[in-house]
């Protein structure tokens, strides 16, 4: 559905107004304005435009949209939240973490413009897990949470940071793609840690891109 607006909001308050049989100086009063201060917006266009709370609290009062008082026709959309599921499971920075269940324990709300940015495209495949470990020091802590796109993977991989499975294990680790196709290092930021290199990327499951994280530190 289509928001509602229209080319001149002056004129469109100044017709709600008058069929309400309301005055300016009564809808100045209830935004805590001086009693000129509508009639100055509708016929000297001061302010240019009216204040977001202004704007909220008249359209409330008025029954009408805040689009047909000047707002911005994405704004609902750039203040919609979209839930990202939080898995009950834990992608190791060590020795490897078994997943001991996939369902989500928790949702948490992001903006959906944000995400869709974030995912390039839709952010169907995002989800939120928890790192365990040290391996990937100092880019991700124990008890982060990173943001996983599952639709991100192994059809599209390239150099960065993956969530991936190799036996029972997970791990979350840096991938490098080699110039042998098929071919991968996996690594780990903090040098204490061994790296896997020439590895064949067909002997591990690539879950997903981590595109975003929390530190709890």
């Amino acid at each position: 559905m289509q928001t509602p607006v229209v080319q001149d909001p002056r004129a469109y308050l100044d017709q709600v107004i008058r069929e309400r049989g309301w005055d300016y100086a009564a809808v100045s009063r209830m935004i805590r304005r001086n009693p000129s201060y509508i009639s100055q917006f509708i016929h000297r266009g001061t302010p240019r435009r009216l204040d977001e709370r202004d704007r909220r609290v008249i359209a409330s009062a008025l029954g009408v949209p805040e689009t047909m008082l000047g707002a911005d026709p994405q704004a609902d959309d750039k203040k919609k939240l979209r839930k990202v599921p939080r898995l009950d499971v834990r992608a190791s920075a060590g020795p490897g973490a078994t997943a001991f269940s996939e369902f989500a324990s928790d949702t948490f709300g992001f903006s959906e413009r944000w995400l869709r940015d974030l995912a390039h495209g839709s952010p169907d495949g995002l989800s939120l897990i928890q790192v365990q470990g040290d391996s990937m020091e100092p880019t991700l802590s124990d008890g982060d949470d990173i943001m996983v796109n599952r639709n991100d993977g192994v059809s599209r991989l390239r150099d960065g940071i993956y969530v991936l499975r190799r036996g029972d294990d997970l791990h979350v680790k840096r991938i490098a793609c080699s110039p042998v196709k098929g071919r991968i290092s996996v690594r780990s930021d903090n040098p204490a840690y061994p790296s896997w290199e020439d590895v064949d990327v067909s002997t591990i499951a690539v879950i997903g891109r981590v595109v975003w994280s929390a530190g709890r530190h």
